[in-house]
């Protein structure tokens, strides 16, 4: 859960949860949204069709009907199912096209599912150091050049565990927190690049709006932009093996500055 300016978000799942996560990034936004759109629909047709169950049950008529065509009907039935086709087609294909819209991404992570556990692995990270050199005054920019660091060997890998009940610290979440969390910045475009070592799993996030499958021996691929600073919680939503439910996955989105140092200690 973050508390920023007396707001509180649902970023993580909780005890008898009916509504959504609060959305921290754009398309989850859309999604969330065309979810209540889609709904309304939904319920309008839902009590049209069970009003006309309840009309026909309690008219008590006794006697058929003699007509057995009729154009304005048929032209009635299925003109109106295509227009509300049309009004549910339009949103979803803007939401489809920003889910798959190109990016130049400042930050690309290569996420690797195991049984059981998650590694990830940041490329291009020098990139977002050039990005972002005018903005903190060259101050890790310059680092950086002193210490004659490359792209070619500027990495940082690390394997994100599940951390056991009997050593979790107060306010953690029972099988929800990792010993290394995967942590970006707040508005910068990153790439996730997602694969599996051994079989199939899913890396989702709810409230970031990612659920990608981890694939043996394919690279998917998925962009990413938040809007806010925040701790979010997600899952393996595929079913992996015995410890499936034991591969929690924890996103720290922090300021850019934060995560300049974050890097600079972890590597």
């Amino acid at each position: 859960m973050e508390i920023f300016c007396n707001i509180s978000y649902s970023d993580v799942a909780e005890r008898w949860q009916i509504n959504l996560q609060d959305p921290a990034t754009p398309v989850a936004e859309g999604m969330f949204f065309f979810h209540n759109y889609l709904m309304f629909f939904l319920i309008l047709i839902a009590v049209f069709v069970f009003w006309m169950l309840y009309a026909a049950y309690s008219s008590n008529s006794t006697t058929s009907s003699k007509f057995s065509h009729s154009s304005i009907l048929e032209s009635i039935w299925t003109t109106i199912p295509a227009i509300i086709l049309i009004f549910i087609a339009a949103p979803s294909f803007t939401l489809l096209y920003s889910l798959d819209e190109p990016t130049n991404p400042s930050v690309s992570i290569k996420i690797v599912g195991h049984q059981w556990y998650w590694s990830y692995e940041y490329c291009d990270i020098y990139t977002f150091f050039e990005d972002n050199a005018d903005e903190f005054r060259f101050k890790f920019f310059s680092f950086f050049q002193k210490h004659n660091y490359k792209k070619s060997n500027f990495q940082i890998k690390f394997d994100s565990y599940m951390i056991n009940t009997s050593d979790l610290a107060p306010g953690y979440f029972r099988l929800l927190e990792v010993d290394n969390r995967l942590v970006i910045p707040i508005y910068a475009h990153i790439r996730f690049l997602i694969t599996s070592a051994d079989v199939l799993h899913s890396w989702a996030v709810p409230s970031l709006g990612i659920k990608l499958d981890a694939t043996p021996g394919r690279l998917s691929q998925i962009s990413l932009f938040t809007k806010r600073v925040g701790t979010f919680y997600g899952q393996c939503s595929e079913i992996c093996g015995i410890n499936h439910g034991f591969m929690p996955i924890v996103v720290d989105v922090v300021e850019p500055l934060f995560y300049l140092t974050w890097l600079l200690f972890m590597n």
